[in-house]
C-alpha cells in the first residue's frame, strides 16, 4: 500500500500544511507529552495524553508528505499509524506496538477498561521515541515547515 493509494480509497486526504500549522501540532505533541509525565493524573489520563502525542505526531509525517486522514472515515487513527512507515520510515515492529495501544485506548475509551501502569508507561516511552523521530524527521526532511517567519 502506498499513500497514493491511500488517497485513491480516500483513507486519506490531499493536504497543504504550514509551517505554522506543523509547529502548533508539534507544540500541542510535546504539551500532551508533558501531561503524560503528571503523576498526580489518573492511568486513564496520562495514557490518553501519551497517546494524543503519538496521533499528532503521525498526523505530523501525514502533513508533511502532503496528506491528512479522512476523519469521516472509520479508522483514521488505525490510517495515521499504519501510514508511519511510509511518511517517517518507522519499522513494522514499532507500528505492531503502537496499534495495540490504539486498540488499548479504544478499549478504555468505549468498554471502560482499565489501564495499567505498565500499558501507560510503554505509551510514554512510545510517546517519547515518536516525538523525538518526528521533530529529527522533520528537521531532516521538511526543515521548511519548522522555518519561523520573520515579521518586520
Amino acid at each position: 500500500m502506498t499513500l497514493a493509494n491511500l488517497l485513491a480509497i480516500q483513507r486519506l486526504l490531499a493536504f497543504s500544511a504550514t509551517p505554522e500549522g506543523v509547529q502548533r501540532l508539534l507544540a500541542a505533541a510535546v504539551r500532551n507529552l508533558a501531561d503524560a509525565q503528571l503523576a498526580q493524573l489518573s492511568a486513564e489520563n496520562r495514557f490518553d495524553a501519551a497517546y494524543k502525542c503519538i496521533m499528532q505526531c503521525a498526523m505530523l509525517g501525514l502533513w508533511a508528505q502532503g496528506y491528512r486522514t479522512s476523519t469521516s472515515q472509520p479508522g483514521h487513527h488505525q490510517t495515521a499509524l499504519q501510514a508511519l512507515p511510509l511518511t517517517m520510515g518507522l519499522p513494522n515492529d514499532i507500528i505492531i506496538v503502537l496499534d495495540a495501544l490504539r486498540k488499548q485506548r479504544n478499549l478504555n475509551d468505549y468498554e471502560g477498561d482499565p489501564i495499567s501502569d505498565a500499558v501507560v508507561s510503554e505509551c510514554l516511552a512510545q510517546a517519547q521515541a515518536l516525538l523525538a523521530h518526528t521533530r529529527k524527521f522533520l528537521q531532516t526532511q521538511f526543515p521548511d515547515l519548522l522555518a519561523t517567519s520573520k515579521k518586520n
